[in-house]
């Protein structure tokens, strides 16, 4: 479980396919601190850290996280998101995110105010209900708050501490993004559709 509060950029430094999965190395100033078997989040998915050399990690990523994610586009010297699992006797600085993507949305709008950034993105109207204006929404692994929200698109604003510490930097129109909607939005969910039917 995580807070969507990004630690670090990474960096691709290989990308390999092996059969239908993928493996990733990754290069980080937080890498050498990870541990073999360890849950990492990365732009938003949780994957398992399989082996560990000086600043750089190895992930795999099976056929169902290709197909559901942004993670199949990653190409050698691109940007990754990185946070290590949430300790429970800490503050929860952004919202609980489990790392589960629920799906992709595409940046239809990137504008540059005066001192802040808004980005505005598009996703399957049938993940509709499960964001409201202002709640939380996670973005490529990044904690954030919603506004202007409509069916099936949605407004974040970035600051720059968060452009210049996240992979917001490199997202323009047409990119796509990793989305995980609030874990407690999909249980009320849930829950109606048990009971109305």
């Amino acid at each position: 479980m995580f807070t969507g509060i990004v630690e670090s950029l990474g960096k691709i430094i290989s990308n390999e396919d092996n059969g239908t999965n993928k493996t990733f190395w990754i290069e980080s100033d937080i890498s050498s601190n990870f541990r073999v078997d360890q849950s990492i989040n990365h732009n938003g998915v949780c994957l398992t850290v399989e082996e560990i050399k000086e600043n750089a990690h190895r992930v795999t990523t099976i056929k169902e996280t290709l197909n559901k994610t942004n993670l199949s586009s990653l190409m050698h010297g691109d940007l990754v998101n990185l946070e290590r699992s949430m300790l429970m006797n800490g503050r929860i600085d952004g919202h609980i995110v489990q790392g589960h993507v629920d799906c992709v949305a595409y940046c239809i709008k990137n504008k540059e105010l005066d001192g802040s950034w808004e980005f505005t993105f598009e996703f399957d109207k049938k993940f509709a209900s499960l964001i409201i204006e202002k709640g939380s929404i996670c973005v490529n692994g990044v904690s954030l708050t919603a506004f202007d929200v409509r069916k099936k698109k949605f407004t974040v604003a970035i600051i720059p501490y968060t452009l210049e510490h996240t992979n917001f930097s490199t997202i323009q129109k047409g990119a796509k993004v990793n989305i995980e909607f609030d874990i407690f939005g999909k249980y009320i969910q849930r829950i109606n559709s048990l009971t109305t039917t």
